[in-house]
């Protein structure tokens, strides 16, 4: 199922970049409304509304955040209500298939952030995420990876309700223009789909466990395994917390992917 996203040239003023003025077709891949398009173009759709001062929040969806929102009608709401979402890794290429799309490429967010953030100079990045005592690695390796950006504040992902305000006040007064929150899905979407109005901030994109890799807790696949669609081996070797997401939740999605028909309004 296909359809044209629209986005809205009527924001502060600024002139969009000629992928915004164009219309992007989505697809809609087991209830999940996702922009289908080029890596490249993935990131000059973000950068051109972060210029022109858009407000936005970026999500991507990989093949557990698709089960997760097959199974919770509220999570499915959190994440359609986003303004841009992507389709990331082998299981969604799957299922847009099995629904008669053909994905043009994966759109992950270990790879678009990287390129977001060096694409621009003096990017003021907030960083939300992690446990409490890799902050400094956190910090140090932001640091490290993107000297053309400015980092204007780090906190840990372990936040409650009773340290959102606190926390939302903190990231407000830093004046970030990127709010980078990785906390996993699905307490990322809904921590800032609940303070997403609060936020002054342009851009907030929930990044899942990329602060992980620019810490050096995990390395990234071989570019081998990731053109090959096998980077969730890797990823099952090296966490093997996740063996119940890949071996026993990973055949679930796959037949609830299987059996998913859209309704037809």
């Amino acid at each position: 199922m296909e359809s044209v996203f629209r986005l809205s040239t009527q924001t502060s003023g600024q002139p969009l970049s000629a992928v915004t003025t164009q219309s992007i077709k989505d697809v809609h891949i087991c209830g999940i409304r996702v922009i289908n398009c080029t890596m490249k173009d993935a990131v000059d759709l973000v950068l051109s509304r972060l210029s022109a001062q858009t407000r936005q929040s970026v999500y991507f969806v990989n093949a557990h955040g698709l089960y997760l929102a097959m199974r919770d009608a509220e999570y499915r709401e959190i994440v359609n209500t986003a303004d841009v979402v992507f389709a990331d890794g082998t299981g969604a290429r799957w299922a847009a298939r099995r629904q008669g799309t053909r994905l043009r490429d994966n759109v992950n967010g270990t790879d678009l952030v990287p390129l977001l953030l060096s694409s621009k100079a003096n990017l003021k990045v907030f960083l939300v995420g992690g446990l409490p005592e890799r902050v400094w690695a956190m910090e140090e390796g932001f640091r490290t990876r993107f000297p053309n950006c400015r980092l204007v504040g780090v906190r840990d992902g372990y936040v409650g309700k009773a340290r959102s305000q606190g926390l939302v006040e903190a990231i407000n007064a830093a004046q970030p223009d990127l709010l980078l929150v990785g906390m996993g899905n699905p307490l990322q979407e809904r921590w800032i789909s609940e303070n997403r109005r609060r936020l002054e901030v342009p851009c907030v994109v929930a990044v899942g466990g990329l602060f992980q890799y620019w810490t050096g807790d995990l390395d990234r696949a071989p570019r081998w395994m990731r053109r090959a669609g096998i980077e969730w081996l890797h990823i099952v070797i090296h966490q093997p917390r996740k063996l119940h997401r890949y071996f026993v939740l990973g055949p679930l999605f796959l037949l609830r992917a299987f059996l998913f028909r859209p309704v037809v309004s």
